[in-house]
């Protein structure tokens, strides 16, 4: 002990005066507030408060001005953090160095859905290098997504890894995916900056890398339309992952497992039964279709205690379905009504923790909103300094170039035609992704063959036939064996539409066959079989 006193008093005096020989000995880079925090605990001559020292900033100690942060787990990543721009430009952050010449070009693709997706199955990889960069690791069937909120389908199948959709992200050794979000494009230097998914296993804290590319893809999708309504993102579940997918199936089943518990009022049962669905699109009302089969089918019989209880009601502002012809919206109106869904024509104004507020003034009292209104510019997009089309989308000409840089492309529900082109913004819907992802990868393969592939090699070689979509009708299912099937090719057009039963198994057999592998539509052909057989899973797990 004697050795630390003596040690602590000489600390003391050479901290007691001027700093400027410890600043030339260490260099201007020092972090002097650390000298200063253990000058004060030496002349406080005890080494036990040194507890009570708070983390340094990046530890800049007895390190030369260099960051050193041992605490990270990952020593290849490096910890994000609140910097300015000419910070953040001038620091050199871990990930892949740019290509080659003698190596493949490499394609970025940001996103895994539709559109993402129908790109990486069709990239031609003996030509190219291909980086995904998504939040997911999987592409998402959407139209078949409301069915397993109720058990009808088993999440999985509805899941496709992208990994199988493009076996070369896991086989081939400069082709990769990561498990990452992009926070900012730097065309100039043809790179990508993007930040980890924290999750089980990962560090609390992000943190960033780099991707530099020859060819980039923004294919990142959108985010559901909340209209600034107070109180949605808190209270109400979207429906456009299988994550949503899997919180309505719990709180669903949660809601009539314990309405049946002893000492609830007659009003909160009725609230907790009370399932409103807002917005009336394709997607809202195949997901009502879906309830009222699963209560009429399924709750009547196993919860027979709450089945006069559970109710189910759709708000839109305008009319359902109304992309679709007006005999078959009349015909959906009828159905759901015949089929026990309360169909309500209101604008939200506020959403509370247990009631809606109505712009008449009406409240609605809930147990589960479920919250479909469309789709509409993501967060990441709103960011980027590249020029915007009519609705705020990322702006393309019609080869899906964004013009104002080079080598970037973008397509799906993130892109729109500039007004320039001439041509209508397209809407947010998988076949318009699907195809533009086909059209792009076909794009892609035919320049890489002609040397086009690295960055800025385009050059003048010719692009070909400009992007031409041609709507190939609508489908929607209202429930109980009935859809609605609208083959023409516009709104005001006219061609052939249909409802009812054999509607229905179109419906079934279409979406059968566009499921992308033979794994996954078996996995549904057995879920259907199964489920009419037995009934759905109301199995609570998790």
């Amino acid at each position: 002990m004697s050795f630390f006193r003596v040690a602590s008093r000489r600390l003391s005096r050479s901290f007691a005066g001027d700093s400027m020989p410890i600043r030339r000995y260490l260099g201007d880079n020092v972090n002097m507030n650390g000298l200063h925090m253990i000058r004060d605990v030496t002349t406080n001559g005890s080494l036990g408060t040194l507890s009570g020292i708070q983390k340094m900033d990046q530890l800049v100690f007895f390190s030369r001005g260099i960051s050193t942060t041992p605490q990270y787990q990952y020593p290849s990543a490096q910890l994000v953090e609140v910097e300015s721009d000419v910070e953040a430009d001038n620091k050199k952050l871990p990930g892949l160095e740019p290509t080659k010449p003698n190596e493949k070009p490499r394609v970025v693709v940001l996103g895994s859905g539709w559109a993402g997706c129908r790109f990486l199955k069709g990239l031609d990889t003996k030509i190219y290098d291909v980086v995904c960069v998504s939040p997911r690791n999987h592409m998402v069937f959407t139209p078949l997504l409301a069915s397993t909120c109720v058990g009808t389908l088993e999440f999985r199948s509805v899941a496709e890894p992208v990994s199988r959709i493009q076996p070369s992200l896991a086989r081939d050794p400069n082709s990769y995916f990561y498990l990452a979000t992009c926070t900012k494009i730097d065309a100039d230097r043809h790179e990508i900056h993007c930040e980890t998914v924290a999750g089980d296993g990962m560090p609390s804290e992000p943190y960033c890398f780099k991707v530099p590319y020859d060819k980039l893809v923004i294919a990142s999708g959108a985010e559901p339309l909340t209209f600034n309504i107070n109180g949605v993102e808190e209270h109400a579940v979207f429906l456009r992952d299988v994550s949503h997918a899997q919180e309505i199936r719990k709180k669903l089943l949660l809601n009539l497992m314990l309405s049946e518990s002893p000492g609830i009022s007659e009003e909160e049962k009725q609230r907790l039964l009370h399932c409103v669905v807002i917005g009336g699109g394709p997607t809202g009302v195949e997901f009502s279709g879906e309830l009222s089969d699963f209560i009429m089918k399924d709750v009547h019989e196993r919860y027979s205690h709450v089945k006069d209880y559970i109710k189910v009601t759709l708000i839109e502002a305008n009319e359902i379905l109304s992309s679709f012809d007006v005999g078959l919206r009349q015909y959906a109106t009828n159905h759901l009504t015949k089929s026990g869904v309360r169909l309500v024509r209101g604008v939200v104004k506020e959403v509370l923790p247990k009631t809606i507020l109505l712009s008449d003034g009406t409240n609605v009292p809930y147990g589960l909103l479920v919250w479909s209104t469309g789709v509409g510019p993501s967060r990441f997009v709103k960011t980027l300094g590249l020029p915007k089309a009519p609705g705020g989308r990322i702006g393309i000409d019609e080869w899906l170039r964004v013009p104002s840089v080079e080598d970037v492309f973008a397509l799906g529900d993130c892109a729109g035609f500039l007004e320039q082109t001439g041509k209508q913004v397209l809407p947010a819907l998988a076949q318009v992704a699907e195809r533009e992802g086909k059209y792009l990868a076909g794009l892609f393969n035919r320049i890489g063959k002609e040397n086009g592939g690295k960055a800025n090699s385009i050059g003048g070689i010719s692009l070909g036939d400009p992007f031409v979509y041609q709507h190939l009708g609508s489908m929607a299912s209202v429930g109980r064996y009935k859809a609605l099937v609208d083959l023409r090719q516009s709104k005001d057009a006219k061609g052939l539409s249909h409802a009812g039963f054999v509607s229905w198994l179109i419906w079934r057999s279409a979406y059968l066959t566009r499921v992308l592998s033979w794994r996954n539509r078996f996995y549904v052909a057995v879920n259907w079989a199964t489920t009419f057989v037995f009934g759905r899973d109301n199995s609570r797990i998790g």
